[in-house]
């Protein structure tokens, strides 16, 4: 038995279905059940709260978040292989644990669980980043979640986390700091996965924000944003002149030397300049 339930070590679980890790669907699982509670433990107090769970595997978070105590799991696997293995936690934790076989991109979560939400994934690599945009880039704010507790390559999560400045700040630290408060909070190596990715991993915590930390259009900050880092390397006259003729008097308006780039702007000079441009 494993030291955090009365199920069997994962590496036998692995081995009891042949789960074999599938590049094509980015897999790589962390089989120690300690670390897999400890990643749970990040996402803070689960007792009231339901979880989504994006690409479980074979099930190394999914029992750690039902063992911290999580109120219900709702976890969403694509490769159908991993479903038996999944569904004897589901036995273990009898009313806790739902499993939807699908695509995390094509199922809403507010149809199967009740808020407050939380959600942890290992994320897939192949689809880690366009799932963190689309949960940072709702309709409509506060988001139907109150916490996402994911791991990514640790290049990812540094992107999340960056200031300005530095190489790794662009449009994702951006949108993840306008929102919500992220940060680090854990670092894996690539030993502790099956199989072993060539990069190391890391999980970041991002708590959503009542309401953004300064007022711009949603869309407009994007596009802004995009735009500007699309071509980091030229001062902003240059690489947001395609946005507007008058692009000059428009950042001047803003506040913003037209001769910067990119990567000295602040998250608050950004908000401003889309405020400009929605203004006009």
């Amino acid at each position: 038995m494993s030291t955090i339930d009365n199920l069997p070590p994962l590496r036998q679980v692995i081995n009891d279905h042949d789960l074999v890790a599938r590049k094509s669907l980015g897999q790589n699982f962390l089989l120690d059940l300690n670390l897999t509670a400890k990643i749970a433990r990040q996402a803070g107090d689960l007792s009231t709260a339901d979880v989504l769970e994006i690409g479980p595997g074979p099930g190394g978070l999914t029992r750690g978040l039902l063992a911290e105590g999580a109120r219900r799991v709702l976890a969403i696997e694509k490769d159908s292989r991993c479903l038996p293995a999944l569904a004897e936690i589901a036995a273990a934790y009898p009313g806790r644990l739902e499993v939807i076989n699908g695509d995390a991109l094509e199922v809403d979560p507010l149809a199967h669980l009740t808020p407050p939400i939380h959600i942890a994934a290992n994320l897939p690599y192949n689809v880690g980043t366009e799932l963190l945009v689309r949960w940072l880039t709702p309709q409509e704010w506060p988001p139907f979640w109150q916490s996402l507790t994911l791991m990514f390559q640790r290049e990812v999560a540094e992107r999340i986390t960056a200031k300005p400045g530095s190489k790794a700040y662009g449009r994702l630290a951006l949108l993840a700091q306008w929102r919500a408060e992220a940060r680090i909070v854990m670092s894996l190596p690539p030993e502790a996965f099956t199989p072993a990715p060539k990069v190391s991993s890391a999980v970041v915590h991002l708590r959503a924000l009542p309401e953004p930390r300064f007022p711009a259009d949603p869309k407009m900050l994007e596009r802004v944003v995009a735009q500007a880092f699309n071509q980091r390397r030229k001062m902003l006259r240059a690489a947001l002149k395609s946005m507007a003729p008058d692009i000059e008097d428009r950042l001047n308006a803003a506040g913003i030397e037209p001769t910067r780039r990119a990567e000295t702007l602040s998250l608050e000079e950004f908000c401003a300049l889309a405020r400009v441009m929605s203004a006009a």
